[in-house]
């Protein structure tokens, strides 16, 4: 069993929410009183951790893939989630990410002027789909090659479904094929190529700020360098 808490109730009720109306294995709620919520934990193990290789067969992570599918395919959820945040809001932060980034010199001009070049291509209209929104491998547990669970909720709603592939593929490029494989669809690898930039600059203000280390290897910073 796990405890999560979280101030916000609003997050608690979204991700309780999405979990009942996913078409995906998630954890069991076993009971919520705020701002706790109390669920088992799912059998398996996670597809891997950024800035490292992944233990999952190539099989497990098309398994990835087909189970994002079935979740975009899904009815949509009353309300937008991370996914399908505001173009404009979007714009505006990445933009003010670039400048803070180059302006405290935490990364070179040229690095952050290129992927925000690149990350245009997720600037774009898209249409809605059920997205989990942090979709990351440590939120995808499989067993025998196939999906046992994904967790956290929170962000979940309606969005851009690349987004989704993107994050579950961020620093893991090597298993973008397998993983479209398993959706089963074409899908533009040029907008998931721009959503690995655009996450990555966003993320590494706040990585620095609560502790983390987006330069360690195969983290954000090279995925960012990736891109030159």
């Amino acid at each position: 069993m796990f405890l999560k808490v979280d101030a916000d109730q609003a997050r608690i009720d979204a991700e309780v929410e999405a979990m009942a109306l996913a078409p995906v294995p998630t954890p069991k709620v076993l009971w919520h009183k705020p701002p706790v919520l109390a669920i088992a934990a799912v059998p398996g193990t996670a597809l891997g951790r950024l800035g490292e290789p992944s233990p999952a067969s190539p099989a497990a992570w098309a398994a990835a893939g087909a189970a994002i599918r079935r979740l975009h395919e899904a009815p949509l959820p009353p309300k937008p989630g991370r996914a399908g945040r505001d173009l404009d809001e979007l714009v505006a932060d990445l933009d003010g990410e670039c400048e803070w980034l180059m302006t405290k010199g935490v990364l070179p001009a040229d690095l952050v002027t290129r992927n925000r070049q690149v990350a245009e291509a997720a600037l774009r209209p898209w249409t809605p789909a059920f997205t989990h929104g942090d979709l990351q491998i440590t939120h995808v547990f499989t067993d025998d090659d196939r999906v046992t669970g994904i967790i956290d909720w929170s962000e979940a709603g309606q969005g851009d479904g690349l987004f989704d592939l993107a994050t579950l593929t961020l620093g893991h490029e090597e298993h973008l094929g397998d993983v479209v494989a398993g959706y089963g669809t074409d899908v533009d690898l040029e907008v998931i190529r721009a959503w690995w930039s655009l996450r990555s600059l966003l993320g590494v203000r706040w990585l620095i700020e609560h502790g983390f280390d987006p330069f360690a290897p195969g983290c954000e910073v090279d995925v960012l360098k990736s891109r030159l």
